[in-house]
């Protein structure tokens, strides 16, 4: 397909069944041809998306249902700025939680007791807060960060409704 330079390369599941050591060797293709030419992937492998493009676009039932850079539509997601939290001992952060500003809810996860998820309205940063708090409160944190959003939550909720 690239042999005869053509000005646009279209392919499909590029990286599909590829070991990780082909993957990167892929993925360095594609952004090497990516410089003087135009190239589309179609890829249910999500994770392509942030190593390869610079624009994705959801399609659903011949529909375009989303566009934009992939940290465009990564900040669609519900988990953007969602802080995510694991304790070493039970502990009700929740409760410390439940009137704190720009906070939507916490989730707790349902196969490791001491993980949370705790969400931000609207997208809000709220990790500043969470932190002090956490400080103040002498919360039993052993894991602390910062969720930038996932394509797989916003690929779900522009294309669940549909289906």
């Amino acid at each position: 397909a690239i042999m005869h330079d053509p000005k646009v390369l279209i392919l499909d599941e590029p990286t599909d069944g590829l070991d990780p050591n082909q993957k990167h060797h892929v993925r360095a293709l594609i952004r090497n041809l990516a410089r003087d030419k135009i190239v589309v992937i179609s890829t249910h492998i999500l994770e392509e998306v942030n190593a390869v493009c610079t624009r994705a676009i959801i399609i659903n039932r011949g529909r375009i249902v989303a566009d934009g850079t992939p940290a465009e539509l990564e900040a669609r997601s519900r988990l953007h700025q969602a802080v995510s939290i694991r304790l070493t001992t039970a502990y009700d952060l929740a409760a410390d939680l439940r009137n704190v500003p720009n906070i939507d809810h916490v989730e707790q996860d349902k196969a490791d007791r001491l993980r949370y998820t705790i969400l931000a309205s609207g997208g809000k940063p709220i990790f500043q807060t969470v932190s002090e708090l956490a400080q103040v409160k002498e919360w039993p944190v052993s894991e602390f960060h910062v969720n930038k959003g996932q394509l797989e939550d916003v690929f779900r909720s522009v294309t669940q409704g549909a289906n």
